[in-house]
């Protein structure tokens, strides 16, 4: 790594100015986005206080198993799940994403969000390693169709209109693959500057993604609202919501808010 301690980096006090020439200059910056990001949005994270493994147990729940095994009482968990998204928004740190894409400084998104906020925000190459919660799926024949919110509602599971088999959340649960690994091994393989925003990235494969860049010689900007293990050997570390300290990279990277060297408010 470039450095042996992350440089911290506080939104309201300090300059942008390092962290943003070095971005300037990156060849194929990407983000790698967690729970953290979408907080901001109201969508508690599934392992906090107020998440939603407090009341369902995931190894109950959330397994590949407990659909199969008994579809109506995984749909608790998909309802519960589902009318948490109701009517959530994108955050400023989404908008950021999308900003710098929009504008050719940033190749994609990889994230382990089911929300789909990104793609709301205008992101438009967005990789989602646990699926999304958008569309239902039949895992008998393939067939995919758009969530509905009559689907939140009590009764049985929605059945495929195809081959009649409980339908279930185009999302990842536990003893699934994780999906689009070729498109995302590919973009990290040309990845020269990793932001880790909102995720601890401490759960495989993803936990491999930092490393994977590091190892390419490639910097680690992470953004978390307190130190993880990963913020020893990342290059900056911007402590705090990801929602003022993304966008105010972003106006200093793409040169839309100077104030001297300093962010304007």
């Amino acid at each position: 790594m470039h450095q042996h301690m992350a440089k911290t980096i506080h939104p309201v006090r300090d300059s942008f100015a390092e962290p943003a020439g070095l971005y300037r200059q990156a060849r194929c910056p990407v983000a790698l986005t967690g729970a953290g990001i979408s907080v901001e949005s109201g969508i508690p994270d599934f392992r906090s206080d107020t998440g939603l493994w407090r009341i369902f147990r995931p190894e109950e729940y959330a397994t590949i198993e407990a659909f199969t095994g008994s579809p109506p009482k995984a749909w608790r968990l998909y309802r519960a799940l589902g009318t948490g998204l109701i009517d959530k928004q994108p955050g400023p740190g989404h908008l950021a994403l999308a900003e710098l894409e929009t504008a050719n400084k940033l190749e994609g998104v990889i994230t382990q969000n089911i929300d789909g906020l990104h793609s709301r925000a205008g992101s438009r190459k967005v990789l989602e390693v646990h699926g999304e919660h958008q569309h239902l799926h039949c895992l008998t024949c393939g067939f995919l169709r758009p969530f509905q919110s009559s689907d939140l509602e009590d009764g049985p599971p929605p059945a495929c209109s195809q081959c009649g088999y409980p339908l279930k959340p185009n999302i990842v649960l536990f003893g699934e693959m994780v999906r689009q690994m070729p498109q995302i091994d590919e973009l990290l393989a040309r990845c020269d500057l990793l932001m880790v925003i909102g995720t601890s990235a401490q759960v495989y494969p993803v936990a491999s993604f930092p490393y994977v860049v590091h190892h390419r010689g490639g910097l680690i900007y992470e953004f978390n609202t307190a130190p993880t293990p990963l913020t020893h050997s990342a290059d900056f570390f911007f402590e705090g919501k990801a929602g003022a300290s993304l966008p105010a990279l972003a106006k200093v990277v793409l040169g839309t808010s100077w104030q001297g060297d300093k962010v304007t408010q």
